[in-house]
């Protein structure tokens, strides 16, 4: 500011006396002087001002002084904040393309653990199952009970090992698959899942009504395999419902319309609502309710691929309500 600023005398002041013989020839008598401070209060420079005079500045030169400070000292904050801007930047992009590289690392990784899960792991689940079938097949009516009962845990262990592993296999698929958006009809989508698992289960008799003309923009494969977890875990936990109803609706949100998949089945407890969607998590046993633990998970991974949210609302006896936006 102009109140650091100081008057020197060139033919006399010791700071310049290298430059007493410069300034002579130039015919200055006078410097004034004043620190430039940047706007973060460090020190960029100095101004300095040469007169053919000694003399001290009057109030409007003060001002004006003081201005030209300002300015400059503006000046050289934007100078240093875009040179700090660029190093940032740099060091961002080399980061990225860091970062790039081992999520392609990470990637191929996957494909590799995918394609040895498929295989190496799905072949002697296929033997045992293939031998457990075979022995019960031709000396089933000869083994004890007892030993029945533990060819029959076999097989089941068997079964469950393999759904788990198309279940984690979904999972890993999901999470590197390309997502493609377009306009989807949620509708049509929940319609045709809902006929696939009357197909499967045609003893059964659910109530389900689907709001018509539900869409939306997303991925119409993602977006079926969400509704195929969420529909089909309302027909799951509604088996035991003696009027099993489920609905899938929309209404308004504040960012958007807001969908939900609602049931009234065995529901669960909202002390547990945080383990809802992590892969693994079960709320019931699966002698209750058969199941992996990956559905809500390979959910949520798909609501949060379209940047959207999903949560759950229930309670034991009186269903759930799943809801998302995309």
């Amino acid at each position: 500011t102009a109140g650091a600023l100081r008057t020197w005398a060139l033919a006399t002041d010791t700071p310049w006396l290298g430059a007493r013989t410069l300034a002579a020839s130039l015919g200055l008598a006078c410097c004034w002087s004043a620190p430039i401070t940047a706007l973060r209060g460090q020190v960029g420079g100095v101004l300095c001002i040469h007169l053919r005079e000694l003399r001290q500045p009057d109030a409007d030169e003060q001002q004006i002084i003081s201005l030209a400070l300002h300015l400059t000292g503006i000046a050289i904050e934007r100078h240093q904040t875009g040179e700090e801007l660029g190093l940032l930047t740099a060091d961002l992009e080399r980061r990225v393309v860091e970062r790039t590289a081992m999520l392609e690392v990470a990637n191929r990784e996957l494909e590799a653990f995918s394609y040895s899960v498929s295989h190496d792991l799905r072949a002697p689940l296929r033997a045992i199952d293939g031998f457990a079938q075979a022995l019960d097949e031709d000396h089933g009516a000869t083994l004890a009970p007892t030993a029945r009962d533990y060819l029959a845990r076999v097989r089941g262990a068997t079964r469950r090992m393999a759904e788990l592993i198309d279940d984690l296999l979904v999972l890993a698929r999901i999470t590197r698959a390309e997502l493609v958006r377009a306009p989807v009809d949620l509708s049509a989508l929940a319609e045709a899942v809902v006929a696939a698992l009357r197909r499967d289960a045609p003893q059964r008799v659910v109530t389900v009504a689907i709001a018509p003309g539900m869409t939306a923009s997303g991925d119409a494969r993602l977006l079926t395999v969400a509704l195929e977890n969420l529909l089909g875990n309302a027909w799951k936990f509604t088996a035991r419902s003696p009027d099993a109803r489920i609905t899938f609706s929309a209404s308004a949100g504040p960012d958007g319309p807001v969908f939900t998949v609602r049931d009234n089945g065995a529901g669960f407890d909202m002390a547990y609502v945080g383990k809802l969607f992590g892969a693994f998590q079960r709320l019931h046993s699966a002698s209750d309710f058969p199941g992996t633990g990956i559905g809500l998970a390979t959910v949520g991974r798909i609501i949060h691929r379209h940047a959207g949210k999903v949560w759950a609302e229930g309670a034991l006896g009186a269903g759930a309500a799943f809801h998302f936006t995309l």
